[in-house]
């Protein structure tokens, strides 16, 4: 399919606040073995995002320096040794860079279809979600049907992904979160117990909710919610980070692991090898994808914006007022 030689995309100046996010163009990349070329319709915004334009979470070597980890569009051309997709299919994909721009290449064993009737906003907001959800609360974490879940950020991208995935799946959902509207939201969503954080103790209400406690915990704060996470799993539970909004250094008292037998893990995303997400993709199809298709879950997007105003994107994303993902309209 003929694509132009340039293309518009974000990039980021200079590390700092949003303003420097700024339009730009660049050549539209090359498919190379094993990659397709992506025609974006759509990209979606993630915290991490905001953290390398800070400086803070450079892009794997040889991976281009433009933010954006999702996307979905066409794909306009194919690179050697791809066999499962072919010039025009409609994908979703993964990506370890590069998707606030016109035209991406992904691996193609992190592309995925378009499930369902989606468009493709919906689609472009599935990928790091729930890349991210499924490997570690369903693999690190193993949570197993009838077992309990806190998700901290229930609002979130993150947590709008895992109340839907764990519910769906059979498990039993807490979130916090920080307001009324978000906790409904969140209710709304699947889970069973909302705390509003700001006015509610939740290693109590995890103590309720389990009882005794809750099977998994899956933690974006960090900070002083790891030692009250500890209080608040039963014994043999499991806690996983994933970010660490309120710091990743703490004093931790080990004597309640060990005494509970508890599993302290986590991991990020976007380092990992293509093979293993690529893993981790075929999962998603057999378990999950057909779970979207049927309309059992379904993306949660707050606002879309158009690419040129990546700025105003991630000044939302900062200000912690969105329920769900927030999404980029490139084509």
């Amino acid at each position: 399919m003929p694509h132009p030689e340039t293309m518009n995309c974000v990039e980021i100046v200079e590390p700092g606040g949003p303003g420097v996010l700024k339009p730009t163009t660049r050549p539209v990349p090359e498919a190379a073995a094993g990659e397709v070329l992506i025609e974006v319709a759509a990209a979606g915004v993630n915290r991490p995002d905001c953290i390398q334009r800070e400086g803070n979470y450079a892009p794997p070597e040889g991976v281009t320096d433009i933010p954006g980890l999702e996307v979905a569009g066409t794909i306009v051309a194919v690179g050697p040794d791809v066999a499962r997709w072919s010039v025009g299919n409609s994908v979703t994909a993964l990506v370890a860079g590069g998707g606030y721009g016109e035209y991406v290449t992904a691996p193609a064993v992190q592309c995925l279809p378009v499930p369902g009737d989606l468009g493709m906003v919906e689609a472009a907001a599935l990928p790091e979600t729930f890349f991210t959800v499924w490997t570690n609360v369903f693999e690190r974490a193993a949570l197993q049907p009838g077992e309990s879940l806190l998700i901290h950020g229930g609002s979130s991208g993150i947590g709008t992904t895992a109340i839907q995935m764990a519910s769906r799946l059979g498990s039993r959902v807490m979130v916090t979160a920080g307001s009324p509207e978000k906790c409904q939201a969140c209710l709304d969503l699947g889970a069973e117990r909302a705390v509003n954080y700001r006015d509610e103790d939740f290693v109590a209400a995890a103590k309720e909710f389990g009882p005794g406690g809750v099977d998994v915990v899956l933690d974006m704060v960090g900070g002083d919610y790891i030692p009250r996470n500890i209080k608040a799993l039963k014994p043999d539970g499991r806690h996983v980070n994933i970010a660490f909004l309120g710091g990743s250094v703490v004093e931790l008292n080990f004597m309640a692991v060990m005494l509970k037998r508890l599993t302290l893990t986590g991991s990020t995303l976007r380092p990992q090898s293509i093979e293993r997400k690529g893993t981790i993709a075929r999962a998603l199809e057999e378990r999950v994808w057909p779970l979207i298709a049927a309309g059992d879950i379904r993306p949660v997007i707050h606002a879309t914006f158009p690419l040129a105003e990546a700025a105003q994107a991630h000044e939302l994303m900062e200000s912690s007022q969105h329920i769900g993902k927030i999404v980029f309209t490139v084509k």
